[in-house]
C-alpha cells in the first residue's frame, strides 16, 4: 500500500489534467480513481489468502470440520457477482456500483469479525463476496475511462502492485495475526481501510453511466452466475472430492450445459450480460488467452510454494509467508520499470520475455530439496516475482487498447470472469498433482512418505512452468501494432 501511494504522490499532474481539491490541494482526478481502486483492490485480493492461514485456528475455535467453506462460500459468491458487475455499473453508474460493492464488502468484514458459529461466518463470507465479486471489474472499468490509452501502462503499474503483491502479503500478516492475536482481526483488519476509501471516494468520485445498458437480462444474469459458479465449485471440490465423484462430475456438467446455452443466448441478444462479442476483438482476445495461463500458473505456484514449506519442511504460517514474500518486491520493483518502458518496446515482447522468464525461474523450483537454503528460495520467489511484473503490466496495459469506451465495463467483466476461472483452475490442477502424492497432508510420517510428496512437488512445478509457456506461446501472437494508442507517448497525446 505504501508502496502505490508514494507512486501516486510522485506524478504531477499534467496542464490537461482534469483537476480536483483534495485535502485542500489540487489532485488530477484519474488519482483519485486509483487512489479509492486500488485500496479496495488490495484488500479484496489479499482477503483471498490471508483467511487461508487461519483455518485450523477457526475449525479448533468453532468447533467445526466445514471450514473449507469460509473459502469455498465466498469465492462462489465472487463467481456469481463478477459477470452481472459490467451491466450494473452501465445501468446504476459506476461510481454507485462501486461504493455499494465497497461497503458491502466492510460489512460483511466486520461482521465476520463478529461471528459466533461457523455458519453466520459463512453467511457473512457470502456477502464480502458480492462486494468482492464487483469491486474488480466495475474498479478497472471507472480506471481506464479516467486514463487516456497513452497512459494504460502507468494505470496498470498501480493496479499490476496490490493484484501481484497482495497474494504474497496475504500470508505474512495473516501468520503473524494468527500468532499473535485473535483470528477475528483477519477480517477486522479490513474495516478501517475499507471505510476510509468508502468515505474518499464518496466525495471524490463521479458518477458515469452508459445510456446503452439496456434492460436486465435475466436469462444472461442466472445462466453466467450459474455456470462460473457451478465450474468454479467442481475445480475447488476435484482435489479433495476426486474428479470422478457424483458431486464433482455434476455440479461441473451442468455448469458446463450452462455456459454452452449462455453462450447461445447471449451472441443472439442485443444487450446481453456477458458481451461475448468483444471475444472477437483480436487484441482483447489474445490477451484474455495469455492471461488465463499467466494467472493459473501465477496462483497455481503461489499455492504449491506453501504446502512444500508447511508439510514438508514443517514452517509455521508466518516463517512460510516470509520466505515467499520477497516475490511482492520482485513485483514492485519490475511493474515500475515495465511501465516505463512499455512505449519503446511493446506489450509483445515485454510479455513474451517476461513470461518465459518466469517459467525459467519456476523450472529452477523443480530442484528444491528437503534441505534447500530458505534464503535460496527467498531469491527464487524475487526472481519470479520480477519476472513477472514485466509481463503482467503491459497485459493489463494492452488488454483494452481496442475496447471502446462506452464498452470497457462489459470488457471488464468477461476478463474477470476469464480470470477467476482461471485462478480455479490453477489451483485445481496442482492441487489434484499434490493430493495424488499426499503433499496436503500435514501429518507426514515416514521419510518414504515425505519423499513421495516431494516427488508431487516437483510435478506440480513441472506443470506451473508449462502454464507459464503457454502464456509466453499466446502473448507472442499478439500484435504491437493493435496496442498502438497504449504505446503513444503522453506529449503527443496531450498534443
Amino acid at each position: 500500500m505504501g508502496t502505490v501511494a508514494d507512486v501516486i504522490a510522485t506524478i504531477s499532474p499534467a496542464s490537461g489534467d482534469d483537476l480536483v481539491r483534495v485535502f485542500g490541494r489540487h489532485m488530477a482526478y484519474k488519482w483519485v480513481v486509483a487512489t479509492v481502486y486500488v485500496s479496495a483492490l488490495f484488500l479484496d485480493i489479499m482477503d483471498t489468502t490471508i483467511v487461508n492461514v487461519a483455518l485450523p485456528r477457526i475449525s479448533e475455535d468453532l468447533h467445526t470440520t466445514s471450514a473449507e467453506w469460509i473459502v469455498l462460500g465466498y469465492t462462489l459468491s465472487l463467481a456469481v457477482w463478477i459477470p452481472t458487475s459490467g451491466w450494473l455499473g452501465d445501468r446504476f453508474g459506476t461510481k454507485r456500483t462501486f461504493l455499494f460493492a465497497l461497503a458491502a464488502f466492510t460489512v460483511g468484514s466486520a461482521a465476520c469479525g463478529f461471528a459466533s458459529t461457523i455458519g453466520q461466518l459463512i453467511a457473512f463470507r457470502v456477502l464480502q463476496g458480492v462486494g468482492g465479486g464487483m469491486l474488480t471489474p466495475v474498479g478497472i472499468a471507472m480506471l481506464f475511462r479516467a486514463f487516456p490509452p497513452a497512459e494504460r501502462a502507468k494505470a496498470s503499474t498501480v493496479v499490476m502492485i496490490p493484484t501481484l503483491a497482495a497474494p504474497a502479503m496475504g500470508p505474512v500478516i495473516g501468520g503473524f495475526i494468527t500468532k499473535n492475536f485473535d483470528w477475528r482481526w483477519i477480517f477486522l483488519v479490513n474495516v478501517p481501510i475499507a471505510l476510509l476509501a468508502l468515505w474518499f471516494g464518496i466525495r471524490h468520485l463521479r458518477e458515469h453511466k452508459e445510456s446503452t445498458a439496456g434492460r436486465l437480462d435475466i436469462a444472461g444474469l442466472v445462466l453466467s452466475g450459474g455456470a462460473l459458479a457451478m465450474i468454479v465449485y467442481a475445480l475447488s471440490e476435484g482435489p479433495v472430492a476426486g474428479w470422478t465423484s457424483t458431486r464433482v462430475l455434476g455440479f461441473g456438467a451442468v455448469g458446463v450445459l450452462f455456459a454452452v446455452v449462455l453462450v447461445k443466448i447471449e451472441l443472439s441478444v442485443q444487450n446481453p450480460m456477458l458481451e461475448l462479442r468483444l471475444l472477437g476483438n483480436r487484441l482483447f482476445r489474445q490477451c484474455n488467452l495469455v492471461s488465463f495461463f499467466a494467472i493459473a500458473g501465477f496462483l497455481g505456484v503461489t499455492f504449491v510454494l506453501p504446502q512444500y514449506l508447511q508439510n514438508l519442511r514443517h514452517l509455521d504460517p508466518l516463517q512460510s509467508g516470509l520466505t515467499t514474500f520477497p516475490q511482492a518486491f520482485g513485483v514492485m520493483a519490475s511493474s515500475l520499470v515495465a511501465g516505463r518502458v512499455y512505449a519503446r518496446v511493446g506489450p509483445r515482447r515485454l510479455m513474451t520475455g517476461g513470461f518465459f522468464a518466469a517459467a525459467v525461474a519456476i523450472a529452477l523450483y523443480t530442484q528444491l530439496t528437503l534441505d534447500t537454503s530458505l534464503w535460496l528460495i527467498r531469491g527464487l520467489m524475487l526472481l519470479r516475482g520480477l519476472c513477472m511484473g514485466f509481463a503482467f503490466v503491459p497485459m493489463q496495459a494492452a488488454s483494452y487498447a481496442t475496447i471502446p469506451p462506452a464498452q470497457n465495463g462489459r470488457a471488464s467483466s468477461l476478463f474477470s470472469t476469464q480470470r477467476q476461472v482461471g485462478v480455479s483452475f490453477g489451483i485445481a490442477v496442482l492441487a489434484s498433482v499434490l493430493s495424488s502424492y499426499g503433499a496436503l497432508n500435514p501429518m507426514l510420517k515416514t521419510a518414504a512418505e515425505v519423499e513421495h510428496a516431494l516427488t508431487g512437488v516437483h510435478i506440480a512445478f513441472a506443470i506451473g512452468v508449462l502454464f507459464a509457456m503457454l502464456a509466453a506461446f499466446f502473448a507472442f501472437f499478439i500484435r504491437d501494432s493493435d496496442a498502438k494508442a497504449t504505446m503513444a507517448s503522453r506529449v503527443g497525446a496531450d498534443h
